[in-house]
């Protein structure tokens, strides 16, 4: 049985070539091109999750695709990138014979498709397309294209056009992201603090600085508490911790060990301390809000700055990189999300949230990512 079909998308979205989508986060201008293959990639990880729930052919709404039906439209559009970037490559300024992605859907009968089908068949168009891009070399970056509406694109701009398509998909379903990921955590919970390794001179170095700049005895939310292992370093500095964590097997854990913990989704719950009628001297986000969507990392940050006392530090560390993933490693078995950031854009997220940027430290992780080591103050208020 055929779908409702829904509203069609009549919007000319080649304005993203031109400035960061304000939905996705997506930021076309400050993108390397180098890793669009890999980003590609990664967004291919996303659907095999999100395709492997109980619900992933539930529209929300009469009107909006479900998950199934946005993989499949992903799929085809690696599919159609992949066939005109053949053509850009080996024809002189061709034109791109018109593709309508709400006819395709309705011919294709995208919401009844088997999911796991569509899982391989998303990942190995991914590839494909990846793989294309990767052979682009030198001017030809520079080879030119048309569609049917007369928008003009390079190799260059085409790239990052396809990327961004894929992205803001990707935040079409985020909302299965969250569960997800907290899902994985509570069923691996033990295992994660036992495996954990002995913490880093970067983290070390980061915790330093980070006491060096609230006054002695500071108190200090934790967001993301996980085993309690950076929360027991700041008390041996000297402060005071309020561990929480969205994960409640970590709180539970914590908790059997004769610690304060809370449930706590920065989010969506209220900050405040339970202990003191006041707000907090330093807010320690240490290797969690990667987990955040892009889209709703804002709102975090901002929660955390009404939460802080002006002038109050944050420490806050994220991976480096360009769109999302899903991934699987460690102690870890279950699938979990990871948003990354470029510094330009985490700077403007955070200066928009209320925090001024002290320093940005570039640090390498177990498995060769880079994190981005950020500590920030709490800006004053205008007059």
């Amino acid at each position: 049985m055929t779908l409702m079909m829904i509203e069609p998308d009549t919007k000319d979205w080649t304005w993203v070539l031109d400035r960061p989508c304000p939905e996705c986060g997506f930021d076309a201008p400050d993108l390397d091109r180098d890793r669009i293959p890999q980003a590609i990639r990664d967004n291919a990880t996303l659907w095999e999750v999100v395709l492997d729930t109980d619900d992933a052919a539930v529209r929300p709404s009469a009107h909006v695709w479900s998950p199934l039906e946005y993989a499949c439209h992903v799929r085809d559009v690696n599919e159609l990138f992949a066939r005109r970037l053949e053509l850009m490559l080996t024809s002189d300024d061709p034109a791109f014979e018109n593709w309508d992605q709400d006819v395709a859907a309705t011919t294709a009968d995208y919401g009844i498709q088997q999911p796991d089908k569509v899982a391989a068949e998303v990942t190995g168009a991914a590839e494909i397309v990846a793989a294309a891009y990767e052979r682009v070399a030198g001017e030809q970056w520079d080879r030119a294209g048309r569609r049917s509406d007369g928008a003009v694109f390079t190799v260059d701009s085409f790239a990052r056009y396809h990327l961004h398509d894929l992205v803001h998909h990707a935040h079409d379903v985020s909302h299965i992201t969250k569960r997800v990921t907290v899902a994985s955590y509570d069923a691996a919970a033990e295992a994660y603090a036992a495996g954990q390794p002995p913490m880093s001179e970067d983290v070390l170095a980061a915790i330093d600085e980070f006491v060096a700049m609230v006054p002695a005895s500071a108190r200090v939310l934790e967001i993301g508490s996980g085993s309690g292992r950076d929360a027991t370093a700041l008390e041996e500095r000297g402060l005071s911790v309020r561990r929480t964590d969205i994960t409640l097997a970590f709180v539970r854990m914590l908790r059997e060990a004769g610690l304060e913990a809370t449930v706590v989704d920065p989010l969506t719950d209220d900050l405040a301390d339970p202990e003191r009628d006041a707000p907090y001297d330093g807010v320690w986000a240490s290797a969690s809000l990667l987990h955040v969507r892009r889209e709703d990392l804002p709102r975090v940050l901002a929660n955390l700055a009404d939460a802080t006392v002006e002038g109050g530090a944050l420490h806050l560390a994220v991976k480096e990189g360009d769109g999302a993933r899903f991934s699987v490693h460690g102690n870890v078995s279950g699938p979990r999300h990871f948003t990354f950031w470029r510094e330009p854009g985490l700077r403007a997220v955070l200066a928009e949230a209320g925090w001024e940027v002290r320093t940005v430290t570039r640090n390498l992780g177990r498995r060769d990512e880079t994190w981005l080591d950020v500590l920030a103050v709490r800006a004053t208020a205008g007059p």
